[in-house]
């Protein structure tokens, strides 16, 4: 037994000590430390837990007259959302749980100690990284000081490169400013074979030969556990290690009273036994982690300039000399120095633990491989891959994969720990009765028939033959040791069938499951408890762009001045100088390019939107990179979703001139605009005309077009900055704009994508669009998509604007939350208020994003769904799911699936439950009645398999149906174990532990054994009881399929995993009927007993049916039965 939890929480207290309260969490109710008990490497609960304490049925928002006594109440387990909860709450349901595995039982959950020394070392390689670079400057400055103008060592050649891999490494790493002033950008990019403009060449020769000279941007992962660490795990249990000892005992005196060949039956059978569930459990475990594994390798993408060319490639693919270019919501993936930037800012808080973002220009040029782009845009050169990195060796020591809580995990080990305490105390009366009662008794040579006197050493116990078991005087020393070890194994393995170790195995089964699945559907799980919280989702607040919309954006309107343009592309009307002003805004203003592709094509990169507008300037006749060529950009203002607008300051070569052109949002826009350009380049007074243009705007909104508007104003020469610093932090003009040209982009609905919102609206689940776009356009959508049935549904509160929204009190916005379906013009912060405001209501909301500063919202909500494509590495960073295609309909499967991880892991508690009840029961009630215990101890240990992995298996892989999709969502803190499943096992239950109690009482009468042989009569009861409760167990597991449905064999026949094991499951019993008689202490039973055990079982099917006519009340039994717990607890409190 490891009395140590291998998540090494905060040793126990001593019982006579006491912990004080923590403070509460700000999003959990975490409760007061409960005081410990520790027994043997045993946590126990110090106070019993009540029948409905550990099934919480209490919602966020309470309308009874019980208020009072649930907050009074507090309880370890309850945690509903682990997303953000602190590693000390997480530290107090483990403390409060009985563990008797910890190794085990903790299996694929945060481990705490490790993530305590992740953090630590994430410290240690921070504050080194911090202090090599503070000694640097000090030398430096040092050598300033005393010599002026110290030169920098020469670089060294490195291979066919001008320099060495250490000299450049450190440059970034130690952020050497003296060395890259002496060398200059330019020398290091002539040293690494590299243009500043058009990258490197990027043939496979060449990437190898950096990869050889420089390395790889990789970094070296630690391997997972092996099979024997598995193995090792699963042999750490104290139950089973009790039985082997007992069972070598046992072995040992069979081998000396009976001989090698009669005396090894047993011992040996319980040793293999033990042995077989520890090899299986060990084997489920292994592979699991292997899954997990697979599933954790995320692959990511960047774009380079390779050949004059933006690529996309892995991340590991990048090398030293490659030029990236970076903008807001990107990773910066190796080390690097700035070449050109505008408004560059830098979140360096995972590399240097501060969360100040720092700007980056030409003083400051250093780029660490890890850190995010906050702001602005730039392009750098890589210095630095892998290893040779801070991010790297950061990585290569924290890479190993310490697993992850789920609400789910921790309601599941709530029940386990309820169950398994009820079982222990159950347990040890049972051993108390049979062995240190009996020795009372025998001491005073008073036997007692207090509990018909059977007691082994009052001589009240018997062998199957009907002979004493124990007289004193004449029973041999090994005899009587012989039979203690019997009543101890036999207590012993009652807990071991009583431990339902097969629940958090059956969460970890059907996680990874799910995972995978949804893995083929186009979602990449980051974050586990995402699967089951999926399931509880009320609504989904998405994106319209690329989510419910293909991203494949098109010009099909454009006015220019107040002429609208028919067809879009023909650009043989427009003046020389509207043309000319329009090529500069939409070339220069644009984070897209255009190049020629390599079978000699036109090509367009960038977003959905700068794409459109590139590609309809392409066709009116713009030259992209001499447009460029023909002036110098002095600052830029990049695109963000709260401005809803991006600007350029730009001057001439072949004159001074400075113009600002801005793009963005088209009645934003145009309200800056105080003149326009007609076609033939007049400048006209926009005041008489901008209710012409604002309802063109609203004519192309309204056939879902996004409109965005292209204007610009000029600059005088004096009033741009001169200086760097001044530049960099230059406000430009937004004011007295002229209006250039308005164009409607058209993003066609996703196919199939009014399926799926109907889908959601059937299963409870409410789809609200939350989009940049104006109303106008956002309805359109909406009325295509079925997110709104009805142009009489378009009115407030159910379509809003962002700014509405925001300017409301929170009562206001509270009492409207709910009714929005549509919000337009929204900023991130309208969603993120949205989301709060949903919260609060008792929503469980998802949310979709793909923007950086969508991050606040994807990380508020209860589940945060980034876009894989259009997605950045932030918004990524801060989700729990990727959508990997971008698309809703993905979106609603991650919602399926995770309905199912939650319905079949209550499939799996029905089915435990009503085993564990039934095996328990038949035992304890015989064996205080009679003294004979019908399920021996490797019967127990088979049935122990069968209910706990092979259940696990079979169960926990149940495909989703139909049915999942045509329910309401699981409140986010109703029972697990529902009315409905109390009735089912309930009737199960009481089904199987009559049946069997009159088999073990009557049956002898029944079967007629009367007249047999006594030892012989007992070995066909015993065997028939054990052979109809395994095939109870067979029938009830389709029983479980189908908690709720009358038909169990629905789908039966897809999953074949459940009927492999079902068959195998099957064959196994007759073989051990038919053939192991001496392992599993069994005769063999003819066709007529046969056909009864087959009767009993099958008998649960139409059992079942019937019960499930019976209705059950609406409040769940655990808050009935809690309530005067909890008055209790309450009372005593006061």
């Amino acid at each position: 037994m490891t009395t140590a939890n291998n998540n090494n929480v905060n040793a126990p207290p001593s019982p006579t000590s006491f912990s004080p309260p923590l403070k509460n969490n700000k999003m959990l109710n975490v409760p007061q430390q409960h005081e410990l008990d520790v027994e043997a490497g045993i946590h126990v609960v110090a106070q019993p837990p009540s029948p409905g304490s550990w099934l919480p049925s209490h919602d966020n928002h309470h309308h009874d007259d019980d208020d009072d006594d649930d907050d009074a109440f507090s309880d370890p387990f309850d945690i509903a959302n682990t997303k953000t909860a602190s590693l000390e709450s997480l530290k107090r349901w483990r403390q409060a749980s009985l563990v008797l595995n910890a190794s085990r039982r903790f299996r694929y959950t945060l481990d705490l100690k490790k993530e305590e020394e992740k953090e630590q070392r994430r410290r240690m390689i921070r504050a080194h990284a911090q202090v090599i670079r503070a000694a640097l400057l000090f030398k430096l400055a040092g050598q300033r000081a005393i010599v002026l103008g110290a030169t920098v060592a020469p670089p060294c050649a490195n291979g066919d490169y001008g320099i060495g891999l250490e000299q450049l490494a450190s440059i970034s790493r130690d952020q050497n400013t003296s060395a890259l002033q002496q060398y200059g950008e330019a020398r290091i990019a002539e040293m690494l074979k590299t243009n500043l403009d058009t990258g490197i060449g990027g043939d496979a020769d060449e990437l190898l030969s950096r990869r050889n000279a420089f390395g790889s941007n990789t970094y070296p992962v630690k391997k997972g556990r092996s099979f024997l660490r598995f193995l090792w795990e699963a042999w750490q249990d104290l139950t089973l290690i009790i039985l082997i000892i007992a069972a070598i005992a046992s072995l040992a005196l069979g081998i000396k009273t009976e001989g090698i060949q009669e005396g090894w039956y047993d011992g040996g059978s319980i040793t293999f036994a033990v042995l077989l569930v520890i090899f299986v459990t060990a084997t489920s475990d292994y592979r699991q982690s292997l899954q997990f594994q697979s599933l954790n390798e995320e692959k990511r993408n960047i774009k380079v300039i390779r050949g004059g060319r933006r690529e996309k490639i892995s991340i590991y693919d990048i090398v030293v000399g490659d030029v990236v270019p970076l903008k807001i919501g990107d990773q910066v993936a190796a080390d690097g120095i700035l070449i050109v930037g505008h408004s560059l800012a830098i979140d360096e808080s995972s590399m240097t633990g501060e969360s100040k973002i720092m700007h980056k220009d030409q003083k400051s040029p250093f780029l660490m491989a890890g850190c995010k782009v906050a702001d602005g845009a730039g392009t750098m050169l890589v210095t630095s891959v892998g290893i040779n990195t801070e991010w790297g060796l950061l990585m290569a020591s924290i890479s190993e994969d310490t697993g992850e809580e789920t609400p789910l995990q921790v309601l599941v080990r709530h029940v386990a720990s309820f169950l398994q305490t009820m079982h222990k105390v159950i347990a040890d009366i049972f051993s108390w009765q049979y062995h240190v009662t009996g020795a009372l008794e025998w001491g005073n040579h008073e036997p007692s028939h207090l509990h018909n006197g059977k007691k082994f050493f009052t001589g009240h116990s018997r062998n199957l033959d009907g002979t004493t078991q124990f007289v004193r005087g004449k029973t041999s020393i090994g005899e009587t040791v012989d039979g203690v070890i019997k009543i101890i194994t036999a207590a012993v393995t009652i807990v071991v069938v009583a431990v339902p170790e097969g629940l958090p195995l059956a969460v970890t089964l059907t996680l990874a499951y799910s995972m995978k699945k949804m893995m083929a559907d186009k979602a990449l799980v980051r974050r586990l408890s995402a699967c089951e919280t999926m399931g509880s989702a009320t609504t989904i607040c998405s994106d319209k762009t690329g989510t419910l919309t293909l991203n494949q954006m098109t010009v099909v309107e454009a006015y220019v001045g107040k002429n609208k343009m028919d067809p879009p592309e023909d650009g043989s009307k427009l003046h020389a100088v509207v043309s000319s002003l329009l090529d500069e805004g939409i070339s220069q203003n644009s984070a897209g390019s255009v190049f020629l592709s390599k079978d000699g094509g036109v090509e367009v990169s960038g977003s959905p939107t700068e794409k459109a507008i590139l590609s309809w300037a392409v066709k009116l006749g713009m030259k992209f990179d001499v447009v460029r060529s023909e002036s110098i950009v002095l600052h830029v203002s990049p695109f963000n979703s709260t401005k809803k607008r991006g600007g350029v300051a730009v001057r001439g070569k072949s004159n001074s001139e400075v113009h600002i052109h801005w793009k963005g949002a088209a009645e934003i826009i145009l309200d800056s605009c105080t003149e326009y350009l007609d076609i033939n380049g007049r400048l006209q007074s926009i005041d008489q005309d901008k209710e012409f243009f604002k309802s063109a705007i609203e004519t192309m909104a309204a056939k879902s077009l996004r409109c965005v508007a292209i204007a610009y104003r000029k600059c005088e020469v004096e009033k741009v900055p001169t200086d760097e610093e001044q530049l960099a932090g230059w406000v430009l003009p937004e004011d007295e704009l002229i209006l250039l040209a308005i164009v409607g982009i058209k993003d066609p609905c996703r196919p199939g994508v009014k399926d799926a919102v109907k889908l959601c609206t059937d299963a409870g689940v409410k789809v609200r669009m939350v989009t940049g776009d104006n109303l106008q356009t956002a309805k359109a959508i909406a009325l295509e998509c079925g997110i709104l049935t009805s142009d009489a549904d378009a009115i407030e509160p159910k379509i809003i604007e962002g700014r509405t929204f925001r300017e409301m009190s929170d009562m206001e916005r509270g009492q409207i939350a709910k009714a929005i379906s549509v919000m337009g013009r929204s900023s991130p912060s309208d969603k993120l208020l949205l989301v709060q405001t949903l919260r609060k209501q008792g929503e469980v909301v998802a949310v979709t994003g793909d923007g950086t500063n969508d991050a606040p919202a994807l990380h508020e909500a209860d589940i945060g769904l980034a876009m894989g494509i259009q997605g950045t590495e932030v918004a990524k960073e801060s989700s729990d799911i990727i959508i990997l295609d971008d698309n809703f309909a993905s979106v609603v499967k991650v919602v399926r699936w995770g309905r199912s991880v939650y319905a079949n892991i209550q499939k799996f508690i029905q089915f435990q439950l009503t085993v564990n009840v039934a095996a328990l029961v038949i035992n304890v009630v015989a064996a205080v009645s009679s003294g004979d215990v019908p399920l021996n101890t490797v019967q127990l240990l088979w049935v122990n398999l069968i209910m706990d992995t092979l259940g696990a298996l079979a169960l926990a892989t149940e495909p989703p149906t139909d049915h999942l999709m045509h329910r309401t969502p699981v409140g986010r803190r109703e029972p697990l174990v529902t009315n409905i499943m109390w009735r089912n096992l309930s009737i199960q239950a009481f089904y199987q532990v009559g049946v069997l109690l009159i088999l073990h009482f009557c049956g002898k009468s029944i079967l007629n054994l009367k007249h047999d042989d006594a030892g012989h009569a007992n070995m066909v009861k015993n065997t028939l009881i054990f052979n109809a409760f395994v095939l109870c167990q067979i029938c009830n597991e389709f029983n479980a399929r189908k908690p709720e449905e009358f038909n169990v064999f629905t789908g039966v026949t897809k999953n074949h995993l459940f009927t492999g094991i079902v068959g195998t499951t099957l064959v196994l019993q007759i073989i051990i009927i038919e053939f192991l008689g001496k392992f599993a202490s069994t005769v063999r039973l003819d066709w007529k007993l046969w056909l009864v055990s087959i009767a009993i079982g099958l008998f649960s099917w139409p059992l079942a049916i019937i019960g499930k006519l019976i209705p059950v009340p609406e409040t769940p039994l655990a808050k009935i039965l809690s309530k005067p717990y909890q008055r209790l607890v309450a009372a005593r409190k006061a």
